[in-house]
């Protein structure tokens, strides 16, 4: 402290005072004291303890207590002797320093007292804010002192014109940056100082001069154009105006957002850095400063202040150089590893910041101006090697710059593949590796103890962070930890285990800094993995429409990113990554095959084209979902990843799963390629197509079938060992699996692992205790959902086979003992918060009826088919006590009003009559019994007309016309029951209700009512349909208007852009008016069975002697009915009348002969 207090007060204080015989003495006079007190600032350190004791003590402080790092930081935090000497040496000027430099002796030794006062004020702000708070008033952070006067801020700030010493110049663009974080109006501060122009001008030069050297500078920390650039991405953030917005010549004088920015007539660093990225000359010399330049520019389109001027500027053709560097700059081999790394991981960043500034630019651009739209598809020529014709035969494509620009290869080569070639190389190895010696000494666990530490260096741990982001051993740090461990074992070790143990030390340094160069180069080629994923995910969602030929684009990038996933050298998170990009191409390819109608120039659209639509062939098909096997089955993995793999098989199934739409049946296709084509070629059409996809499902099932027992068991292993999210997707996986089973075979493998057996006690399980709103609950309620859907792909998919294995497994006697009501108790919305509520929505267990009633439903269907009596009994009964024992279940189902309703509703309550219409009538058990409520139902459906009656009250047309099938579905089940009671049972119905009867049964007049709302359907129906299909003929003869009228009835209208040609909405209306015909083809095949039910009944009725008397007024309001039934055409209906007309004609005649009588 002695020593000290003679420089600070006896030296340096008044050495601008005295007098001195040569100015040589004087400057190396302040050399000297700025050394000292520099080696203060560095080598000391303060402890907390040092801070409030200086400040809490009363008694004034002795000299061993003055610490002369604090009171250093004292003199400068209030503007004293050693600040105002070095400002004074400051405030020279950066032009008498650099005239005095050339003209006076004294003149080096003055530079280098510059670059002392400057690295000074660096270390004095790098601690002076951990001070402030505790020395306030009194002492105030160095940018207040500055700020006391503009002139000194400016003296700082000028220093980096100072060319001769690239120190200097570092010191002030590190001195801009700390002062820029700090005070907010500095860019005001210097425009009012007017020295705007000449700070833009100095930082643009020092940006020029450093692009321009021809040396390679190994320290980044000491590279005057990384710092210049690092300290322009910092500030893009920073309220505006910033130093950002400055030097790259903005208007921060008025609004940044509405500047127009000129690099071409305004000398600033945006010029310097478009100038050199488009030569993009000396890598090797300049790979950092076009990495930053690559980070700059994209941050500034990322900002959204910055954004538009800057996406103005660079969608101009003179700056789609941008996207010709991917075929020049991006393909361009890295160099190897061992001959420069640093170089190799600088390239990788560099061409990640331009794909992802290319990605932005897809995303953002405003493709209705022209010149933004041009910039796309420029960027998509270059990248992908195609785009629309249009942009083919411009002048940009075909002149002599733009062909020059692009590489050697062909121009339709696919640039994205050749990316992603560059970066398929196996990651290097990051793993420790202890030398023997350190094990056998027992310190390997202190080093990894050291290594787990994640704490930086500062806070007593050994990592740094790197410009870029990445968490890096500090050699220094790491060499003192390692120093302190061999110090404490020193006194145990003879004298060959200490050259051991020092030998380790320099191995474990040598070590590390291989790890930070390996990590380095990990983080790279990931970050351009990322670039590479998020210019092809946007480009193909987002901006499909420039290209020509889509899917074959979307396979090549498909193919090329499961090729890669399948390589040795891909890691986890490549692979994470790749799997990304492959579900978004699957995606759109799902979209290719089902909304987009095939290329042609006409705008005409044909029935033909909605079974010939855009499909991959099936042997592209097949080499996808083998590399996906590949992909999935790979050695490292994970569960995230898993999952992901696991999506993208789902959606792969999905794609080809159906070459023609569920909804539109084949009769109606065939009659519609029957008025397009002549002959029998739309049969010849139609079964190719059925013929191609029924080879592309049996080559799948091969394909899988090949590495089932992997595949399985790794589906399975997730399906109960897994995360609730995991094992959601791999039961819907199984499903898939079952769904392509050809010859029962996942289903012998499902078995044979009880895994069917456990997935139905999981969903008993979880029936019989009471949900909770939850996020746990939320996810195992989806795994639940998935376990539901397996089961009932079960009896989907092998039909009655699959229902009797279920009901070998118990399914009923399970399904019976659950709480299906348990989820209606409300909870308690105070037991939960918001948030939770918010992400799980309101759980209902009642959703998870549906299919319970399905799986029951599936059962149902074995009773007519037992064989023995015994069998039946069995089924049925075991049904009837499934619906005992869910009563309220029930009840509360066929009590729901219908009014309003919606179509979950509408198919519970189908479900439940369905299964009651089929076992009810062998139930003689009175004391739990449904039969009121099924003839109530009767009563109020049997006389409504379904097509004036809008249960759901929706403006959709689709969702009315499915809740009228459903609704007329509920009708069929129960006029069969009515049949059985009629047929099986014997029962006879009166004509209609006595007057003095307290209970409903079912009469004559409610079948006949029945019939007639099902003839007044028929005639209906049959209209609709052939209006529909006369409406598909005309659909090329309709105006824009007339089909965006169709498209808006079904609710179709986010299907369509405005974008959208004639051609594309067409087909979308031509999608539709065909599901509608399906419908209306469904429910009169549904109406045609009402009415033979209903037939049947009544005809019974006639032929018994004892029934039929006394229907002779009943049979004057039937024959109305006989008689329009009787008119009933063929080609309205679509299908043979013979024998229904039989019918009809039959119970007319008995009707005549009864009302004869």
């Amino acid at each position: 402290m002695g020593i000290f207090k003679f420089v600070y007060e006896d030296v340096f204080g008044p050495f601008p005072q005295r007098a001195y015989a040569d100015p040589l003495e004087k400057w190396e006079l302040a050399l000297a004291c700025l050394e000292h007190f520099r080696m203060v600032l560095s080598m000391y350190d303060i402890k907390d303890d040092d801070i409030y004791a200086s400040v809490n003590t009363l008694a004034p402080s002795s000299l061993e207590r003055q610490l002369p790092l604090l009171e250093l930081l004292k003199d400068f935090m209030s503007g004293k002797v050693a600040f105002r000497n070095i400002m004074n040496i400051i405030l020279v000027g950066v032009d008498s320093i650099i005239n005095e430099r050339t003209t006076q002796t004294y003149g080096i030794i003055l530079e280098r007292t510059v670059l002392l006062s400057l690295e000074i004020f660096i270390l004095v702000m790098e601690r002076d804010l951990a001070l402030a708070d505790v020395f306030r008033p009194l002492y105030q952070p160095l940018d207040v002192i500055l700020a006391q006067s503009h002139r000194q801020i400016v003296a700082l700030l000028e220093f980096v014109r100072y060319d001769y010493l690239p120190q200097i110049q570092q010191c002030s663009i590190k001195i801009m940056g700390i002062l820029s974080s700090r005070i907010v109006g500095l860019v005001q501060l210097l425009l009012k100082a007017d020295v705007g122009k000449m700070v833009i001008e100095d930082y643009a030069a020092c940006l020029e001069f450093r692009f321009d050297d021809f040396q390679v500078i190994e320290d980044t920390k000491d590279d005057v154009g990384v710092l210049t650039l690092q300290l322009l991405v910092d500030n893009i953030c920073r309220p505006a105006p910033n130093i950002t917005h400055l030097l790259l010549g903005f208007d921060v004088n008025g609004s940044i957002e509405q500047t127009v920015l000129k690099p071409k007539s305004q000398y600033s660093c945006l010029k310097i850095i478009l100038d050199n990225l488009e030569k993009a000359t000396k890598p090797d010399i300049n790979s950092l400063l076009h990495e930053f330049s690559f980070q700059l520019l994209y941050e500034l389109c990322l900002d959204p202040l910055t954004c538009g001027p800057v996406m103005d500027l660079l969608s101009t053709k003179k700056y789609q150089f941008f996207s010709k560097h991917v075929g020049t700059i991006g393909v361009t081999p890295l160099p190897k590893r061992n001959s420069n790394q640093s170089l190799r991981i600088s390239m990788l960043h560099e061409r990640a910041w331009l794909l992802k500034m290319l990605a932005l630019a897809l995303h953002i651009s405003d493709i209705s101006s022209s010149v933004y739209r041009e910039a796309c598809m420029a960027i998509l020529y270059h990248t992908f090697g195609q785009c629309a014709e249009n942009f083919q035969s411009t002048s940009l494509i075909h002149s002599h710059d733009a062909l020059t620009s692009i590489s050697d290869v062909p121009a339709k080569r696919n640039k994205v593949l050749d990316l992603l070639e560059v970066l398929q190389f196996r990651c290097p190895d990051t793993s420790t590796k202890y030398p023997q010696l350190l094990s056998s000494l027992g310190i390997e666990s202190k080093i990894e103890e050291i290594l787990r530490n994640s704490a930086t260096f500062e806070n007593g741990g050994v990592y740094y962070y790197s410009e870029r982001g990445d968490r890096l051993i500090d050699l220094d740090a790491f060499r003192e930890k390692l120093l302190q461990i061999s110090q404490e074992l020193n006194s145990q070790l003879t004298e060959p285990e200490k050259a051991g143990l020092k030998e380790s030390v320099h191995h474990l340094l040598k070590w590390a800094w291989r790890y930070n160069k390996n990590l380095e180069e990990q983080a790279a080629q990931l970050h351009m993995l990322t670039g590479w994923s998020q210019i092809v995910e946007v480009a193909v969602s987002r901006r499909m429409s420039l290209f020509e030929d889509c899917s074959q684009l979307l396979f090549e990038l498909l193919d090329a990113s499961l090729n890669a996933t399948t390589s040795p050298d891909c890691s986890v998170k490549m692979a994470y990554v790749l799997t990304n990009v492959s579900l978004t191409c699957m995606a759109k390819l799902r979209d290719e095959r089902f909304i987009c109608p095939a290329g042609t120039d006409s705008d005409a659209v044909t029935c033909l084209d909605i079974i010939s639509s855009k499909q991959l062939p099936n042997a592209a098909c097949n080499s996808l979902l083998f590399k996906l096997v590949m992909a999935t089955l790979r050695n490292e993995s994970s569960e995230i990843l898993r999952r992901r793999q696991y999506a993208l098989l789902l959606s792969y199934f999905q794609y080809c799963s159906s070459i023609l739409d569920s909804d539109v049946p084949p009769s109606v296709l065939r009659f519609l390629l029957l008025e397009e084509q002549d002959g029998d070629d739309e049969d010849i059409t139609l079964q190719k197509v059925l013929k191609e996809h029924n080879e592309l499902a049996h080559a799948n099932f091969s394909i899988i079938r090949k590495e089932a027992q992997a595949i399985v068991d790794l589906v399975t292993k997730d399906a109960f060992h897994g995360s609730e999210a995991g094992k959601a997707l791999s039961f819907y996986v199984l499903d898939a699996l079952i769904s392509i089973d050809h010859e029962k075979y996942f289903l012998n493998q499902l078995q044979s692992r009880g895994i069917l057996r456990s997935c139905l006690s999981d969903v008993a399980n979880y029936l019989s205790k009471d949900s909770s709103l939850a996020s746990e609950s939320s996810q195992r309620f989806c795994t639940v959902d998935a376990q539901f859907s397996l089961l009932l792909r079960l009896s989907h998919h092998y039909g009655k086979h699959g229902s009797q294995i279920l009901l070998s497994m118990g399914a009923l006697q399970n399904l019976s003992a659950c709480n299906l009501m348990g989820g209606q108790k409300k909870v308690n919305p105070r037991a939960i918060s918001k948030i939770v509520k918010e992400r799980t929505g309101e759980i209902d267990k009642r959703s998870l009826i549906t299919p319970v009633l399905r799986i029951v439903t599936s059962f149902t269907s074995l009773v007519d088919s037992a064989d023995f009596l015994e069998v039946k009994n069995k089924i049925v009964r075991e049904i009837v006590d499934f619906a005992k024992q869910h009563q309220s279940v029930f009840n509360s189902i066929l009590r729901e009003n219908m009014t309003g309703t919606n179509l979950l509703t509408l198919e519970q309550l189908s479900m439940a009559v369905s299964i009651l219409s089929k076992v009810w009538a062998y139930e003689e058990n009175e004391e739990c019994s449904y039969i009121q409520d099924l003839f109530s139902l009767m009563h109020s459906l049997f006389s409504v007309d379904f097509g004036i009656l809008n249960f759901m009250q929706s403006p959709n047309m689709i969702e009315n016309q499915k809740s009228e099938l459903i609704a007329f579905g509920l009708c069929f089940s129960l006029v069969s029951y009515l049949y059985v009671l009629a047929t099986r049972k014997n029962m006879r119905f009166q004509v209609s209700y006595g007057r003095n009867s307290d209970q409903q049964h079912p009469t004559l007049q409610m079948v006949s009512d029945l019939l007639n709302s099902a003839t007044l359907a028929l005639e209906r129906v049959g209209e609709e349909k052939y209006m529909l299909l006369n409406k598909i003929r005309d659909l090329n003869e309709l105006s824009r208007k007339e089909v965006d009228e169709i498209i808006k009835v079904c609710m179709k209208q986010d299907c369509i852009s405005p974008n959208d040609n004639i051609r594309k909405r067409r087909y979308i209306a031509m999608i539709d008016l065909c599901c509608m015909a399906g419908n209306r083809d469904q429910l009169i095949t549904l109406l045609l069975q009402i009415t033979e039910c209903a037939v049947t009944i009544l005809l019974i009725h006639f032929q018994d002697d004892a029934s039929a008397k006394g229907l002779s007024s009943f049979s004057d309001e039937l024959l109305p009915v006989l008689e329009r039934l009787e008119h009933l055409k063929e080609d309205k209906v679509g299908r043979s009348l013979k024998l229904f007309h039989r019918s009809i004609t039959t119970l007319k005649e008995m009707t005549i002969r009864t009302i004869t009588i």
